[in-house]
């Protein structure tokens, strides 16, 4: 069985974003926008297939829900 952690406990490292990283550089860190599009660029066709699949989904729910309430 484990005790919930006591109020006075640090809170664990690598979650305060304001703090310039321990390696001593000034550069910020990227963005969630610029670690998205590299990611995206790096998988290549996959990405790629997966954003078809989701569209052709939406669009083949979109039109199966104008089917059945009109």
């Amino acid at each position: 069985m484990s005790n919930p952690p006591s109020p006075t406990q640090e809170p664990e490292q690598g979650l305060d974003t304001t703090t310039a990283p321990p390696d001593g550089s000034t550069e910020p860190k990227p963005s969630y926008t610029k670690l998205a599009m590299r990611n995206m660029v790096r998988k290549g066709g996959k990405s790629l297939t997966h954003f078809f699949l989701t569209v052709s989904g939406l669009l083949a729910l979109l039109v199966g829900l104008a089917y059945l309430t009109r």
